[in-house]
């Protein structure tokens, strides 16, 4: 998953960002309102996390601005991190589109915490744990078993996984997996993609998961149907933000 934080306190900045990366996110930083503003522009995001009081424009004033581009913009999670704790303030923030508010300071375990809830809450998912078949994905560990057996899965691979479950019955592009699993200062090519696409297959087939490929428009994992019931695709190319990424290596290994 890739996340945006905006923030302009060098020292707190520094901190988030690296916790951020441990917890296997890929990050970009920036430190005002404008470059926030062009990078969501230019660039697409899982989630945003934005102070309120930044230099050249305020967090609202790039809020307010996020909201208006669209309907995918719109749906975009946004955590709003500020000193201003006051009822008022909360409800501006609110008000103008936020998902969610921390207060400063706040704890790295609970800042962790709302942003997997609030991409679980973009995704339609219920709880940490994604179960798809013989297979458990834990978004929180970002560990995988078949069976109650651990899978061993790269970095990169548990990304890809992670995406595909989030969005069982549609399609992912390659292109949407290569800019979600890279922040700014990493690259990764459509032909690694490809490598690590084929190395999940690989270890998901003994357990009955299949990643199918679609010319054209991409990577799938069949949605989960109830026991008893017929088994169908539902597949759609990716209109929205890519739902990608864990920080790691930007070659396949």
């Amino acid at each position: 998953m890739r996340i945006l934080l905006v923030e302009d306190d060098p020292e707190l900045g520094s901190g988030v960002t690296a916790s951020l990366k441990r917890e296997h996110f890929a990050v970009d930083w920036v430190t005002d309102g404008p470059s926030a503003s062009t990078a969501l522009t230019t660039s697409q995001y899982d989630l945003v996390i934005l102070d309120l009081g930044l230099p050249r424009m305020s967090g609202l004033q790039v809020l307010r601005q996020l909201r208006a581009r669209g309907e995918a913009q719109k749906a975009l999670p946004v955590l709003i991190t500020t000193a201003m704790d006051s009822v008022t303030d909360r409800v501006e923030g609110l008000d103008a589109g936020a998902d969610d508010y921390l207060v400063k300071p706040f704890a790295l375990d609970e800042l962790h915490a709302r942003v997997r809830a609030l991409i679980r809450r973009r995704n339609a998912a219920t709880s940490n744990m994604l179960v798809h078949g013989r297979l458990t994905f834990d978004i929180a560990s970002r560990q995988a078993t078949a069976d109650g057996s651990p899978l061993e899965l790269s970095v990169r691979e548990a990304g890809i996984l992670e995406v595909l479950l989030l969005r069982a019955g549609r399609a992912v592009t390659k292109e949407q997996l290569m800019e979600g699993l890279c922040a700014w200062d990493s690259d990764i090519s459509l032909n690694a993609i490809e490598v690590y696409v084929h190395r999940l297959r690989k270890k998901l087939e003994p357990a009955g998961i299949q990643v199918r490929t679609f010319r054209g428009l991409g990577y799938c994992i069949d949605k989960a149907t109830p026991p008893g019931t017929d088994k169908a695709i539902l597949l759609a190319p990716e209109k929205a933000a890519p739902m990608v990424s864990a920080h790691g290596s930007s070659h396949a290994q």
